[in-house]
């Protein structure tokens, strides 16, 4: 038998038209899967759209028959009947962070994005379909009568693999904007946006949606290819998503004409107040509400909290009641539904070594909940300082932190906070205004961190508004405005 045969095959999609040979072995990430992949290089040609011009058949449909469009695309998307999607959703498995059950939740809960009134919202709150649709005209001070319109553009979208609704939500952003959309699939998620590409050529193959849209798969930093690529004549806008270096290695390639959007690494935290601890039930409650913002799809995702800062106190008596919150914390991971967190695949082997190393000391600094092989841990500092490898906190594993006041939580607050969580409701007002200031970009309540909806800002941006690209028409009556050439000296 041939090798290949044994290799799963990750195809590329240009434009309706579906690639697949030339094939290349590649290692996904981890070194956890090795898949092939048609060699970008000997299709750098076809790849980019070429003139913007070829943008115009996209503005020959109306919002609503792109509506009508990915609604039909969304009930395409049903893992139980798509069996195109259903082989990437098991393809995903080697190399997925996630396991086997956190990914057939993720596959399972990916057509939301397309729901009509999903994209409805997402459109009009984060651009405003006046604005997709045509010129919207006001008249501004001075008399000049201003037309505004958002346009498409020729986009790169570096998406991250650490959830398969990245590609999906991808997809519904370039759509609406009338873009022409080039997907960079991840080492560790080359499946995702193929599938949902080859469902649209079987779907509706002709569609102008369908011909602006393609994937491929090229290793990230092939300078050869993306010194191509990433040109002003190919691309106007990169939006890159992933870990520090990648996004970094894009910087190099910006320049008059190619603008990057940068989606950068992300950790985020929770703040408990001294509330937590009013009675039994209200710390079962907060933790697991914590367990719920730590666990959730196993701690891969940016949302998840990984340092939570606890009022509990720094004495004696605090230190007790923040202890007793861990344990409660650890056996709620323990209890979350299989279908959103699960015993880690396996361990990340830098976090792995600092915790053995923290189990050979004497503990006098730290408290650490959890067993080895329990699947989740907590550690529980012991002075108020999180612990040193904070950093690589991964596979449902928490740092809880005691503090004397919130004013501790903000100062470590810094622009690489995205998410925090905070309980109870009322403590939020006393902390938002002055933390974002640090940095921070999303307040949530506790325990609903990896919930929420798709029409918001992300990580302190308004990503849709900034894939656009905003067009003014201005309109001078000399009735009006007084024309220049009449300007007295």
């Amino acid at each position: 038998m041939n090798t290949q045969e044994l290799r799963p095959t990750a195809n590329m999609v240009v434009r309706g038209k579906i690639y697949s040979d030339n094939l290349i072995e590649v290692g996904g990430r981890g070194g956890d899967m090795v898949f092939l992949t048609p060699d970008v290089h000997k299709y750098r040609d076809v790849l980019p759209l070429g003139s913007p011009g070829k943008l115009a058949d996209l503005y020959e449909l109306s919002f609503d028959d792109i509506l009508d469009y990915l609604e039909a695309l969304g009930e395409a998307l049903d893992v139980n009947k798509n069996p195109k999607l259903r082989r990437a959703m098991e393809s995903s498995y080697p190399a997925s962070p996630m396991s086997p059950t956190l990914v057939d939740a993720s596959y399972e809960d990916m057509r939301w994005v397309f729901q009509r009134d999903v994209v409805r919202e997402l459109a009009d709150t984060e651009v405003g379909i006046p604005y997709l649709e045509g010129w919207v005209e006001s008249e501004r001070i001075g008399g000049v009568q201003l037309g505004v319109r958002c346009f498409g553009a020729r986009t790169v979208n570096v998406v991250a693999g650490n959830a398969p609704i990245v590609s999906a939500i991808t997809v519904v952003r370039n759509a609406i904007l009338r873009s022409d959309t080039i997907i960079k699939a991840p080492s560790n998620d080359p499946f995702t946006a193929l599938a949902i590409a080859e469902t649209m050529c079987e779907i509706a193959p002709d569609h102008p949606i369908t011909k602006h849209l393609s994937v491929a798969y090229w290793r990230g930093g092939d300078e050869k290819f993306e010194e191509f690529l990433y040109q002003p004549q190919n691309i106007e806008k990169i939006i890159a998503c992933g870990g520090f270096a990648a996004v970094k290695h894009v910087t190099q390639y910006i320049q008059p004409g190619l603008e990057l959007i940068s989606l950068d690494p992300k950790r985020s935290m929770s703040i408990v107040g001294q509330e937590a601890f009013d009675s039994e039930d209200t710390m079962w409650d907060v933790a697991r509400r914590i367990a719920t913002d730590v666990g959730g799809y196993n701690q891969v995702q940016c949302a998840n909290a990984r340092v939570v800062y606890v009022v509990s106190g720094t004495d004696d008596a605090g230190l007790e009641r923040i202890n007793r919150l861990g344990e409660m914390v650890q056996e709620c991971i323990l209890k979350l539904p299989p279908q959103l967190s699960t015993k880690p695949k396996k361990y990340d082997q830098n976090l792995k070594a600092s915790m053995d190393a923290l189990r050979l000391t004497d503990m006098e600094w730290y408290k650490l909940i959890g067993e080895e092989d329990d699947g989740a841990a907590v550690i529980v500092s012991q002075l108020p300082n999180e612990v040193e490898f904070a950093t690589l906190l991964n596979d449902r594993v928490a740092n809880l932190v005691p503090i004397d006041s919130v004013d501790e939580a903000i100062q470590q607050t810094d622009s690489y906070t995205q998410t925090v969580g905070v309980y109870p409701e009322e403590l939020k007002s006393k902390v938002m205004n002055i933390q974002a200031l640090f940095g921070s970009q999303r307040y949530v309540s506790l325990g609903y961190a990896l919930s929420g909806c798709l029409a918001k800002p992300q990580d302190g941006l308004e990503v849709v508004r900034r894939m656009g690209k905003w067009v003014t028409n201005e309109i001078s009556d000399p009735e009006k405005v007084p024309p220049l050439w009449e300007t007295s000296h």
